[in-house]
């Protein structure tokens, strides 16, 4: 999957807070650190792809969004 880390980092911000996660409840419910999910967000780390549609599913929206 090709998609640029700054927009899916800005994406997976916006629908965490819209779902009014923290991101330690965040990285709790994804099984990763909260360090992994500000990494995500900052657009400083590559998330594997399984990651990412976990979060999509905790989040709530289409991956195929990030398109």
């Amino acid at each position: 999957m090709d998609y640029d880390l700054k927009k899916l980092g800005r994406l997976i911000k916006v629908e965490r807070v819209r779902n009014d996660f923290s991101q330690e409840q965040l990285a709790e419910k994804a099984g990763v650190s909260t360090r992994t999910i500000s990494l995500i967000e900052s657009g400083l780390q590559h998330p594997k792809f399984f990651l990412v549609v976990k979060l999509a599913d905790i989040l709530n929206f289409d991956i195929n969004i990030l398109r």
